[in-house]
């Protein structure tokens, strides 16, 4: 593969957590980096606050012509893809009776088949040491209610990213399920029916990025940002599944 420089290339780029993706990605010393997003104005200022090496790409990852647009390009530019960071998400607390047909279609897309179909695009583009991030949930590790679909398409997303990781192990290229419990960024319904929402083990963006890529660096197949989330995660090992929804069914009652 005759490539000419190095990039890495993160989805989701315009939020919170892909803007604390974007400044430790800074830190190292690529040619390029791709930052994929839909908000064209936000775009246009994460370059004029990045400079140059930050190439916007406004796109839907919903659209199958968009992700045909990206395939495209990356054939015209042939690059190295060192880091592939697939953090576009989307998320709904509510009944799962009242999603729309439009949010259940966009959560599968953008949550489980963008990643998909991102991951073999670039693959051809990776060599040995390639990194393949794919933000995932702590909501993975079980059922969740009131965030049915959200939760189910991360724990999707976990289970291809864990497998493929062995899939990939005798290229040198490594996938990480990030697992992180709630981010404080603006996707985070912060009121409902008026009451102000307590997010047990809420983490800033800044550590989740700084975990996820370190973590990432160490070939692990999953990171967990903090402790709440590691005794979570031993919880529910342990636990039957039944009681972990009827506790979390407990702590949203009031919400509902």
């Amino acid at each position: 593969m005759d490539t000419s420089k190095r990039i890495a290339v993160l989805t989701g780029a315009t939020g919170g957590l892909g803007h604390a993706f974007l400044k430790e990605l800074l830190k190292s010393d690529f040619d390029e980096i791709w930052a994929v997003g839909r908000n064209e104005k936000r775009l246009e200022e994460l370059s004029e606050e990045f400079g140059t090496g930050i190439i916007p790409l406004r796109m839907d990852l919903t659209k199958s012509e968009d992700i045909e647009l990206f395939c495209e390009i990356l054939k015209e530019q042939n690059p190295q893809v060192e880091v592939l960071i697939n953090n576009a998400g989307i998320a709904q607390m509510k009944a799962s009776k009242d999603l729309t047909a439009k949010e259940i279609e966009d959560t599968i897309d953008l949550n489980c088949k963008a990643p998909v179909l991102l991951t073999n695009i670039c693959l051809p583009y990776m060599k040995r040491g390639g990194k393949i991030i794919n933000v995932c949930s702590a909501s993975s590790f079980q059922p969740v209610p009131y965030i049915n679909l959200y939760a189910s398409s991360k724990a999707f997303e976990r289970s291809y990213s864990r497998a493929l990781n062995m899939e990939l192990k005798p290229y040198g290229i490594t996938v990480t399920a990030v697992c992180p419990s709630w981010i404080d960024t603006d996707m985070l319904t912060k009121e409902i029916k008026g009451k102000k929402v307590k997010f047990s083990g809420i983490v800033s963006p800044e550590k989740v990025a700084k975990t996820a890529l370190r973590d990432a660096n160490k070939g692990k197949d999953m990171s967990v940002c903090s402790a709440y989330v590691k005794c979570q995660h031993f919880n529910v090992k342990l636990m039957p599944q039944k009681w972990t929804m009827k506790l979390w069914l407990k702590g949203i009652k009031k919400y509902l």
